[in-house]
């Protein structure tokens, strides 16, 4: 019996800056979560890609028109800070089917070993559709950081990243199978949700 070739997935992936969709400086968030969910994913990745101001409607609409046109996944950064200007998590949840708030409580643990103002981000997570959507931090450090989880010196896991649990939230929503590359993340399934190694 010949195994299941990897599921392509189609991500989106949407970065929120005033100044850099402005064209003030160059934007490093779009660089930055392609760069990590390309090195963490077996899947053939079709990434869809948005660069737009922080205004509501706006973000809103972005969000909408990925998910509905297919993206599993669809990730942000920039603009969950409590400023006047930043509306990511209001312009997420106004999309919102249900929202998943153990992603945003886990990135907030994972930064709040760096620093205390962790707790004023608003990061939130929420499913419309079958896609979930998630909010990232702004800077490509803390994208990786809120991602991947945090590592010992031996390369122990001190803290879980978010990223480990995302292909089954993706699975129980009716997404494809996403495949990890382990030693970037180990995805966490229950044994019964475990499916044979996909062809190479």
């Amino acid at each position: 019996m010949n195994a299941v070739p990897f599921e392509p997935i189609r991500i989106g992936i949407v970065s929120i800056s005033d100044r850099a969709s402005s064209g003030v400086y160059e934007d490093k968030g779009l660089p930055a979560l392609q760069d990590w969910l390309g090195r963490a994913l077996r899947n053939p990745v079709t990434f869809d890609a948005r660069l737009i101001p922080d205004e509501k409607e706006a973000i809103s609409a972005a969000l909408i028109a990925l998910a509905d046109a297919g993206c599993a996944l669809v990730v942000t950064t920039g603009g969950t800070g409590p400023a006047p200007r930043d509306v990511t998590p209001e312009a997420t949840l106004a999309v919102a089917d249900k929202e998943m708030p153990g992603f945003g409580e886990q990135m907030r643990q994972i930064s709040l070993r760096f620093v205390p103002t962790a707790i004023l981000s608003r990061q939130c997570a929420v499913i419309r559709g079958r896609s979930l959507i998630i909010n990232l931090p702004g800077q490509p450090k803390a994208i990786q950081e809120t991602l991947e989880g945090l590592r010992g010196a031996g390369g122990e896991s001190l803290v879980p990243g978010i990223f480990a649990a995302v292909p089954y939230c993706i699975d129980l929503v009716g997404g494809p199978y996403l495949v990890t590359d382990e030693s970037v993340c180990k995805a966490f399934r229950p044994k019964s949700a475990i499916r044979p190694a996909p062809a190479q």
